[in-house]
């Protein structure tokens, strides 16, 4: 394809507004919630009020005989039965060469609670408030037993013990990497920086809360829930069922959002589905606020060590991380990935560092389970790496910004193999990260610094360079049908939760087929129209469903050239698809691309495509991100007054897409720079229950901000795309706290842990100052 900019209105490169948006605005929108299956019952989850206890019974009489009720379910209910627990997607291996022990997640509590939220019964009644009554008479007898929430304490030998077959409540001891010659590097290496952050637990919060419409049609089970994918949803299901994946249909409408949590199957989806199945009729839920914060799984959580060791010339020779990883009360699909593997990946960045070694401990706690969470390990690699460039930086009297270029991998050098295994195909860092700074004006910066001081202000500056790697490869369905009345219908298994699938998928279609933009359809959402799905998530959807999407419209060009030449009584060699229309070379003869559609259906030989393709490689967004704030040093508030961002996204197929991608991400990842921590109290009560005690950030606390592209496209996909969607939040974090540490090192504070509350902020002042008590800088109060 001709990739240069376009003259088309709706082709690629062009700021398409979403095709969604006027459906959406208009209150048109259908998601879980505002679909109505006749006959529906409802249900109501009855939890947990522990966070660890031995759950001696379920009473459950007083409840089957409240008005309405048709069933009460219990976890020895779905055992008797035979349905398995939740699964665990990701292999890993111990150090010790063993396999990692993945202790049984039941849908509904078995003999034990482990966190406050944990599913214990399910009541299902022909009202909602007749379930929710009925629900407030189901007895829990359960005998409490010590809890534990934090990371550290959990693996000390005296803590509570979640799991038997879990000694000390870890999960795995994880290693990669050439341990003993990373050992070798800092123990002779010039100069060694070290430091230990944690990344602070957050509420995935999205705008629609979660739930699920449950049938049994036809012997097959239906699931209509809000997801990521609904293959890879139905497929994860079926190991719960025991039952074959065609046993069941997950149909996926609207979705409000996910962020990564959506993607993996939860304890309600099972008992669900087994009781729409026994009562023949269908069972629905809808997930109250309150139930969010305790049962949707969460996000982060991980204390890293970082090492970094340098020579005498300030160029990194190698990089040593030790950690503990939590996964919460149980492993989840995906929890295990996290600290692990996807942080290996991102740790090197855009950077030469030739050794790389982790050594990584997953801790279980008595708290609700995570999973990936927009970024998923890179905001978490990306955070250590900046953080230890700038102390570095600091220790060595060096200017941050030419210690980064003095280690940039040079262009010349790609394609690059990065101590992290992964061979870098395209990009132009140095650049990137000298548009960032003229972007943001950082010269100018001493001027802005006076004016702060002068209204008794601190001002600080931070900047984040990153790379960070898109999801691993895999397969996708592309398949492209034409329809009676001229519609094109494009069939992806990914799932547009909000990114504008419908708009820019359209635009790669129109593009290439030259069929009118407003007539492309896409069509997701329903596992039976499906030959397979990764579904969306990683950062990878347009790259697959791009590079699927071409394939079945070169198969559609190819089945058009056949019966074009037929048609118009030529050689197939002779004929010529551009512009939407096959023609005769050298002739005026021509016949349009929906008319031969239409004529081949007719005759029997639709050109409908169907295919399942190889994703291609992963691919590797980079930019650089500047922060700037103003600090209070009377209430330690911090103010972000200026963001910069230069980002190298590859091919940009809608611009207005992506930079409200970017937007979105910065948004959340300065969420958790600032405001955002879940806090459990010692017994593992949730403290931050609701949007009254969780601070999300709000539009007032973000400045408007600066974007700009420095496009290289990929090597390794048709487009050249390389995914935008976990840019903004892989670097917010790091160019947020690197501002604040800029503002605040005058006072001689070095380090603080996320989120920079005014409380922990102020403290940090006050303890620098000589002033306040206690344990100021950092401290979890």
């Amino acid at each position: 394809m001709d990739l240069s900019p376009r003259s088309l209105k709706f082709g690629i490169a062009q700021a398409v507004p979403r095709t969604e948006d006027p459906r959406l605005l208009r209150g048109g929108g259908r998601y879980t919630d505002d679909v109505t299956v006749p006959g529906a019952l409802h249900a109501v989850f009855v939890r947990s009020a522990v966070a660890h206890g031995i759950l001696r019974k379920v009473d459950v009489a007083a409840a089957a005989r409240m008005p309405g009720v048709r069933m009460v379910m219990t976890g020895s209910d779905l055992a008797a039965a035979g349905l398995g627990t939740l699964p665990c997607a990701v292999t890993l291996t111990n150090r010790d060469g063993t396999p990692m022990v993945v202790p049984p997640f039941p849908p509904l509590a078995l003999e034990r609670v482990r966190w406050a939220g944990q599913p214990v019964a399910m009541v299902v009644a022909e009202t909602l408030n007749e379930a929710k009554d009925a629900a407030e008479q189901v007895v829990l007898d359960i005998e409490p037993l010590p809890a534990v929430v934090e990371l550290e304490a959990a693996i000390r030998p005296n803590a509570p013990q979640l799991f038997a077959e879990l000694p000390n409540n870890r999960a795995f001891e994880w290693c990669w990497g050439p341990l003993d010659e990373v050992a070798r590097a800092i123990a002779s290496a010039h100069h060694v920086t070290r430091l230990r952050v944690h990344n602070n637990r957050v509420v995935v919060a999205p705008l629609e809360p979660r739930g699920a419409i449950a049938s049994f049609e036809d012997g097959r089970y239906v699931l209509r829930t809000g997801c990521q994918g609904v293959m890879g949803l139905r497929n994860q299901l079926a190991t719960v069922l025991k039952c074959r994946p065609e046993e069941i249909r997950v149909l996926a409408g609207d979705v409000g959002g996910s962020f990564g949590m959506k993607a993996s199957t939860f304890p309600e989806h099972a008992p669900l589905l087994f009781a729409a199945k026994i009562l023949g009729r269908p069972v629905k839920w809808i997930n109250d606020r309150t139930e969010s914060f305790l049962s949707d799984y969460h996000g982060r959580s991980s204390i890293l060590e970082g090492e970094l060791a340098l020579d005498r010339d300030g160029r990194f020779l190698a990089l040593r991380v030790r950690g503990l990883g939590e996964l919460g009360a149980f492993v989840t699909a995906y929890g295990p990935a996290i600290p692990t593997l996807v942080l290996q990946k991102n740790l090197c960045s855009l950077y030469r560092i030739p050794l790389l070694a982790l050594e990584i401990t997953g801790v279980v706690t008595n708290t609700t389970p995570l999973t990936a969470y927009r970024g998923a390990g890179r905001p978490e690699a990306v955070y250590l790496t900046e953080r230890l460039i700038e102390q570095a930086a600091r220790e060595l009297g060096r200017d941050a910004v030419e210690l980064r270029r003095r280690n940039l991998v040079p262009k010349t050098a790609l394609p690059y193999r990065a101590a992290s295994g992964l061979t870098y195909d395209s990009g132009d860092f140095e650049a990137v990260l000298d548009a960032a700074l003229a972007q943001a004006d950082w010269a100018g910066f001493e001027a802005r610094r006076a004016e702060s001081e002068a209204r008794g202000r601190l001002r600080g500056r931070g900047l984040c360079a990153y790379l960070e790697v898109t999801a691993p490869p895999g397969k996708e369905h592309g398949g492209i049908r034409f329809t009676e009345d001229g519609r094109v219908l494009l069939l992806s298994g990914t799932l547009d939760y909000g990114q504008g699938h419908r708009t820019a998928f359209a635009q790669v279609l129109h593009e290439k087929l030259g069929v009118p933009f407003e007539r492309i359809e896409l069509i997701q959402g329903d596992s039976d129209q499906l030959l397979w799905g990764g579904g969306t998530g990683g950062s990878r959807s347009l790259m697959v469903a791009s590079k699927a999407t071409l394939a079945a419209a070169d198969q559609v060009i190819a089945k058009g050239r056949a019966l074009a030449a037929e048609l118009m009584e030529a050689a197939e060699a002779d004929v010529i698809f551009e512009a939407g229309s096959f023609h005769i070379a050298g002739t005026d003869r021509t016949i349009e691309l929906l008319t031969l559609a239409r004529m081949a259906r007719e005759r029997g030989q639709p050109l409908d495509t169907d295919l399942v393709s190889e994703d291609p490689p992963s691919a590797f967004p980079n930019g650089c991100h500047v922060a700037e704030v103003e600090i209070d040093p009377e209430t330690g508030v911090v103010e972000l007054v200026r963001y910069t961002a230069v980002d190298d996204f590859g091919t940009i197929v809608n611009p207005l897409l992506v930079e409200g991608q970017v937007h979105g991400g910065i948004a959340q990842g300065v969420g958790q720079a600032l405001f955002e921590r879940v806090v459990h109290d010692s017994s593992g009560q949730l403290l931050t229950a609701s949007f009254m005690d969780y601070a999300l950030p709000r539009a007032a606390d973000l400045p408007p901000f600066t974007l700009a592209f420095h496009s290289v496209p990929a090597t390794t996909n048709p487009l050249g795309v390389k995914g935008c969607g976990e840019a903004g939040i892989t670097a917010a974090p790091a160019a947020v706290v690197n501002a604040v540490l800029d503002a605040l090192s005058p006072l001689g504070v070095a380090s603080l842990e996320m989120p920079l509350t005014p409380e922990r902020v102020w403290r940090a002042i006050a303890a620098a100052k000589g002033k306040g008590r206690g344990d100021a800088v950092g401290g979890e109060r």
